[in-house]
């Protein structure tokens, strides 16, 4: 009687024969669940002892399972655009190797930080076949903002982060010679609207009513520079010239008459150095003659005769002839003039040497707006 040897056990499948290993038997072969057969799939015993074919295998074809987290949205967080956003990573399960380790991730890790906007997050699982299975899901951030608030007019905003997102904080600042009046910071809140109100900026009141010229130098302190012109008398012709250059309404003698009325208005020259001075937060002081009929005065504010024998005293001017000084905004003396200096030279210096770096970035933003 004709026998076949017995057939070896075939991995993850089996064969079932029709009479065993005797002749003529057949026998059939069938994969596991998920594995796909790759050659013969039948082999039949021989009459001279051999099984026709070759001995199939079984190949892995069932892709692993993923599932990844489901989408989500965050808001993002008080004073920044973005959000910390974190998920469990997805865990692949394969119906031939179990638990699933080789997972590659396309995009940022768990806890990292979003942008604005939205995010697909990809995850890749292969199992030892090569087979994969992809699932994806999106972060979308998003940014709650409060309306964008205007400077006021004489003033500037400096804000944190985006200046009007969630969290961010204005603060309401005024131009040198003008002051505050009202709230000085302001919130965006999750709301969406600021907290307080707007405040204005309103002209600095000068109070020449005071007891020393420390007292007076001190309501300018880190809001105006001062220039102070000295000359011995109104007639003096240096001291004309100065306040014809800068448009300034010159000093009179106490009980000598007012000047009269320009026949015409300024030439632009002019009201560009007008507009020059306020630009750059200069204020001018006059002290014009001689004991007892001096005169000080701040624009249209008159200084006693104990101011004026102080401010001349602590900044060393002289009343034989015409001499200037300009003190920053610290009250340091920078520079000293015996002549008159026209605008544009005032200004260069200015320009160069004493502006912050706040006024240097709101020129760069806003230009010369007296040009």
């Amino acid at each position: 009687e004709i026998r076949c040897h017995v057939l070896p056990g075939l991995l993850r499948g089996s064969y079932a024969c029709s009479a065993g290993v005797q002749m003529d038997s057949r026998c059939d072969y069938a994969c596991l669940p998920g594995y796909q057969l790759e050659g013969d799939r039948s082999r039949t015993c021989l009459e001279d002892g051999r099984w026709s074919g070759s001995e199939p295998v079984c190949v892995d074809i069932d892709p692993p399972k993923i599932r990844c987290p489901d989408s989500r949205e965050r808001i993002a967080e008080p004073g920044k655009l973005t959000a910390t956003v974190y998920w469990d990573p997805p865990r692949a399960k394969d119906s031939a190797d179990g638990v699933i380790k080789r997972v590659t991730l396309r995009g940022p890790e768990p806890g990292s930080e979003f942008a604005e906007g939205e995010h697909v997050i990809r995850y890749t699982a292969y199992d030892q076949a090569y087979n994969r299975a992809s699932c994806k899901f999106s972060i979308r951030v998003q940014v709650r903002r409060c309306p964008v608030l205007k400077p006021p007019q004489h003033g500037y905003l400096s804000c944190t982060s985006a200046g009007n997102n969630y969290g961010a904080t204005c603060e309401y600042l005024c131009d040198g010679g003008y002051e505050r009046q009202g709230t000085s910071l302001r919130v965006c809140q999750s709301s969406q609207q600021w907290t307080g109100s707007q405040p204005i900026c309103a002209p600095m009141q000068i109070n020449t009513d005071v007891n020393s010229a420390a007292s007076l130098l001190d309501q300018f302190y880190e809001k105006r520079r001062l220039l102070i012109i000295s000359a011995p008398d109104p007639a003096n012709r240096y001291y004309k010239m100065q306040i014809s250059m800068l448009q300034v309404r010159p000093s009179h003698h106490p009980l000598s008459l007012p000047p009269p009325a320009p026949s015409h208005p300024p030439s632009p020259s002019l009201q560009q150095a007008t507009c020059g001075l306020d630009l750059r937060h200069v204020t001018i002081i006059e002290l014009v003659g001689q004991p007892p009929h001096e005169v000080g005065r701040i624009r249209e504010h008159q200084l006693s005769a104990g101011i004026i024998e102080e401010l001349r005293q602590f900044l060393h001017l002289t009343r034989s002839h015409f001499n200037m000084v300009l003190l920053d905004k610290a009250g340091t003396d920078r520079e000293r003039y015996i002549l008159p200096v026209s605008p544009d030279e005032l200004f260069n210096f200015i320009d160069t040497y004493l502006l912050s770096q706040q006024e240097v970035a709101q020129r760069a933003q806003s230009g010369d707006t007296c040009e």
